[in-house]
């Protein structure tokens, strides 16, 4: 054996081996974020999908989407906002089981979708189109204005609606409350279990 001739090959080894460690370590690795915020102008059109938790939505002092989550293992949580021109996507996924609480701050008047696999949703008093489902839990929704709405469609397979902003309530097995107005602006809400509430 040439002992001699091992030790470039020794180098070699040793050299690869540190460019490898050096490349990965370069490499960028996703990791949970539990906050965002990027500006966004009013009028547009936000798209959120949400994960089990309690949230709330409310407007933003200025143009810009803010999500910030907290409770017991909030650093898990994955939160992404898209802007594409006009549109927003939001998604809040990686939810932890319990003790769980998301605030959404979006510009006043927005048109709003929400898709929410289960727990409590309350909206602040955003002007504009709103399409909201969840599977379970409760829904509180602030209306400043009535005259604002053409048309509120709000329905439950089991539970609650309290439509009190609209004069109208209904309770029990697929209830469904519809109402019909002078304004420019639809509000539908669809639970499979759960209470409506649409309050001013």
């Amino acid at each position: 054996m040439n002992v001699v001739s091992l030790f470039p090959e020794v180098r070699k080894t040793h050299f690869l081996g540190s460019a490898l460690l050096l490349l990965i370590a370069g490499i960028p690795v996703a990791q949970a974020q539990s906050s965002a915020e990027k500006a966004f102008l009013s009028g547009g059109r936000i798209e959120l999908q949400l994960e089990a938790g309690d949230y709330e939505v409310k407007p933003s002092a200025d143009n810009t989407i803010r999500v910030n989550c907290s409770g017991t293992d909030s650093g898990q949580v994955r939160v992404t906002v898209n802007i594409n021109g006009s549109h927003a996507d939001v998604h809040v996924a990686n939810t932890p089981n319990n003790n769980f609480h998301t605030t959404i701050e979006i510009p006043s008047t927005s048109d709003l979708t929400i898709r929410l696999t289960a727990g409590d949703l309350r909206i602040g008093a955003i002007t504009g189109n709103k399409d909201i489902s969840l599977r379970a839990g409760d829904l509180d929704v602030r209306i400043d204005n009535p005259d604002d709405y053409a048309r509120v469609e709000a329905s439950v397979k089991a539970g609650d609606v309290n439509a009190s902003a609209f004069g109208g309530s209904v309770s029990g097995l697929f209830r469904t409350f519809r109402w019909t107005g002078k304004g420019k602006y639809t509000l539908k809400a669809h639970l499979i279990a759960g209470d409506v509430n649409l309050r001013k």
